[in-house]
Formats: structure tokens, sequence, C-alpha cells
């Protein structure tokens, strides 16, 4: 078990982190959902959404920031923010959109989920945002309960295409005012 007291390292990624992107991004969300479907709607996921193409396009997009997380110098995970044009959905307040937010297994328990999200939350702050939002699967219980006991509140639900299945995500809040 790794101590609650390693610290996280943020990297902001570059292109020249691609590889350790796409690695990180398709090992932690198919660790995280492939219990929960298909293993075609998963392959489906991970060559359309996770591809290093569309990793790539992403990571040039000024407006989605992505943060590679270390303990010990080792990859632990890795967060994406998005604000103005790349936020998924579009809201009349002033938001950031967190979009993902992936710890690897190993390192899952160690209170760096809340380390990563507040990164997030101080993000938002900078830039003034009023609220910062999320999508989680409904069937994601444990995320949800994660970002209840923070503070977010479910405001709306969204449709989410996993290979050829549509899934819910609820979409939720923090307000930041």
């Amino acid at each position: 078990m790794i101590k609650e007291t390693t610290p996280v390292k943020f990297k902001k990624c570059a292109l020249a982190d691609l590889d350790k992107l796409v690695w990180i991004s398709r090992k932690t969300y198919y660790d995280t959902f492939i219990v929960s479907n298909s293993a075609e709607n998963m392959e489906i996921y991970l060559n359309t959404c996770m591809s290093i193409e569309v990793l790539g396009k992403e990571l040039q997009n000024e407006n989605s920031i992505f943060y590679l997380t270390f303990v010990d110098d080792e990859l632990m995970g890795y967060l994406k923010i998005n604000i103005g044009p790349a936020q998924t959905e579009t809201f009349e307040q002033s938001t950031i959109e967190l979009e993902r937010i992936y710890i690897l297994k190993k390192f899952q328990g160690n209170k760096y989920g809340d380390i990563l999200l507040q990164k997030a939350i101080d993000h938002a702050k900078e830039i003034n945002a009023e609220y910062l939002w999320l999508g989680v699967w409904e069937s994601n219980f444990r995320a949800i309960r994660f970002y209840e006991k923070k503070g977010f509140v479910k405001f709306t639900q969204h449709n989410f295409v996993m290979g050829n299945d549509v899934q819910i995500d609820q979409l939720m809040k923090l307000n930041l005012r």
C-alpha cells in the first residue's frame, strides 16, 4: 500500500508525452469499465476515442489541458480539463469541464483522487468559473458517491456512446462561488 503522504507530481502533457497519455488513458479506462461492458464495445470505444490520432488532436486543442500525474516518478493517472468550446456541453454560465480523471488501480484508495480533483477545482477558480462540472456514468456508483462527498450535485444528464451501447451520464456540478 502506498502512503497517503506520498506527493503527487503534475506534468502538463505535451505532444512528446503522447505515448504515455495513450497508454494511461486506455489502461485506466479499460480497467474501470471492462467489468460492465462487452469486450466488443470496449474495443470500439478505445480504438475510436482513445487512439493516438484522437488523443493527439485533443492534446493540441488549446482549450483542453491534460495533466499526467506521478507518484515517486511512476505514472499514476491523469486528468483532462476542458474550457470554452472544448467542453462536451455548453452552458450559459462560466464553466469548466473535468472530462476525465483516472487513476491506476494500484494507486486507488490512497486519497489521490482528492488531489487530482483539487487540481481541477483550483484551475476552475483561477479562471473564475462559476462551476466545475463533469459527466459520470449512471452505473458508476463509486464515482457518483465520491463526487457527492466532494459537494457535486446532479443537475441533468446526457447520452454517452460506448461502442454500440448508448449509456446515460449524470452531469454533476460543483458551485465555485
